[in-house]
C-alpha cells in the first residue's frame, strides 16, 4: 500500500496507541485526561496498566483496553477509541469497567473500599441525540451515578465520559480550550500536511505530530501500520456496505409496508363509501317505492268511488290502473 498522508490515521489502533499508549507520549495522555477531568483531579503521572483481562472463571469471556493506566493516587484510566459504532456500547463500557473493580478484592480481610475508575471514551459516532445548542457543548458527557430525586450525585467513584468526536465541528480558528485543540487533532490529523500555527506553541501538541508524522516510523513500524490501516479501512468499508444494504433493504420493506397499507385503507375506504352510497340509494328507493304505493293506494281509492258510474275503461283512463285491476276491485 502506498501511503500519501504525512500523518498517522489516529483512528486505527496503531495509530492511537502511538499517540496515546506509549512511555514517550505519557505527557500527551496525561495532558488530555486533564482536560477532561475537574481541576481537583489534576494528574501529574501516570503508570501504564496491563490492557488483557482474563475473566474469573475459564470459559467467561476477556477484556482487552486501548489503553489503561493509573495516578499517582491510585485512579484509574479506561481510555478507548471506538471506531465505528457499537449496539450496546454503554453495555460494553459498564462491563469493561468490572474488570479493575474485581481486581482490587484483596486477599483475606477487606473493607470493599474501591478505587474510583473513569471509563473515557472517545467515539467516532454518536449515542446520544443532537441537543440543542446551552452551556455545555453536545459532544462531552460526564456521567455518574445520580440520585434523581435529589438530583445529586449518590456514588462518585464510577465515572463514564463520552466524547462523541462526529459533533465536534469547530473549524481551527474558532478553538477556545485545550480540550477542544485535541479533539479537532484527532479529526483532522490525516488530512494535515504541516503543522497549523494554533498548536506550534504547545510542546505536547508538537511532540503528537512529531510522535504522528510517517517519516519519524521505522521500517517495521510503517509496514505494522500500513496493515492496520489496511484492515481499518476494510473495516469500515464493510460497515458502509452493510448500512447501504440495510438502507435499501429499509426503503424497499417501507414501499412494500406503503403499498399493503394504501390497499388496506383502499378497501376500507371503499367498503364505507359503498355502505354509504348504499344506505343513500336504500333511502331514496324506500322514498320513491313509498311515493309510488302511496300514489297507486291514491288511485284505488277513487277507483272504487267510481265503480258504480263509469265503466272500466273510463275508469282506468281517470286513474292509471289497468283493466285487470278494476276487475279485481269489481269482484
Amino acid at each position: 500500500m502506498y501511503i500519501t498522508t504525512k500523518y498517522i490515521n489516529p483512528f486505527t489502533d496503531f495509530g492511537f496507541k502511538r499517540i496515546f499508549g506509549s512511555e514517550e507520549s505519557k505527557p500527551l495522555l496525561i495532558s488530555f485526561l486533564n482536560d477532561l477531568l475537574p481541576i481537583e483531579h489534576k494528574i501529574k503521572d501516570i503508570t501504564f496498566n496491563k490492557n488483557e483481562y482474563p475473566g474469573m472463571l475459564k470459559e467467561d469471556r476477556k477484556a482487552i483496553f486501548d489503553i489503561t493506566c493509573k495516578d499517582e493516587k491510585d485512579n484509574i484510566f479506561i481510555v478507548e477509541l471506538q471506531r465505528a459504532e457499537q449496539t450496546f456500547f454503554q453495555d460494553r463500557a459498564l462491563y469493561y469497567t468490572t474488570f479493575p473493580i474485581q481486581e482490587q478484592a484483596t486477599r483475606g480481610k477487606w473493607n470493599f473500599e474501591l478505587t474510583p475508575i473513569y471509563f473515557v471514551g472517545l467515539l467516532n459516532f454518536s449515542v446520544f441525540p443532537t441537543d440543542k445548542a446551552g452551556f455545555y457543548p453536545n459532544y462531552l458527557h460526564y456521567g455518574q451515578i445520580i440520585d434523581k430525586y435529589r438530583n445529586e450525585v449518590m456514588y462518585d467513584k464510577l465515572t463514564f465520559i463520552y466524547i462523541e468526536l462526529p459533533k465536534f465541528q469547530k473549524s481551527e480558528k474558532e478553538l477556545s480550550n485545550h480540550l477542544e485543540k485535541w479533539l479537532w487533532f484527532f479529526n483532522q490529523l490525516e488530512t494535515l500536511q504541516e503543522i497549523p500555527e494554533v498548536f506550534k506553541g504547545d510542546e505536547n501538541f508538537k511532540k503528537a505530530f512529531h510522535l504522528a508524522e510517517l517519516a519519524q516510523m521505522t521500517p517495521e513500524e510503517r509496514t505494522t501500520y500500513e496493515q492496520n490501516l489496511k484492515a481499518y479501512r476494510d473495516y469500515i468499508n464493510t460497515l458502509d456496505t452493510a448500512l447501504q444494504k440495510g438502507y435499501e433493504k429499509g426503503i424497499q420493506k417501507g414501499i412494500e409496508k406503503g403499498i399493503q397499507k394504501g390497499i388496506q385503507k383502499g378497501i376500507q375506504k371503499g367498503i364505507q363509501k359503498g355502505i354509504q352510497k348504499g344506505i343513500q340509494k336504500g333511502i331514496q328507493k324506500g322514498i320513491q317505492k313509498g311515493k309510488e304505493e302511496g300514489s297507486k293506494q291514491k288511485a284505488i281509492e277513487i277507483a272504487k268511488n267510481l265503480l258504480d258510474v263509469l265503466d272500466n275503461e273510463t275508469i282506468s283512463k281517470k286513474t292509471g290502473l289497468t283493466i285487470q285491476e278494476i276487475e279485481n276491485l269489481r269482484k
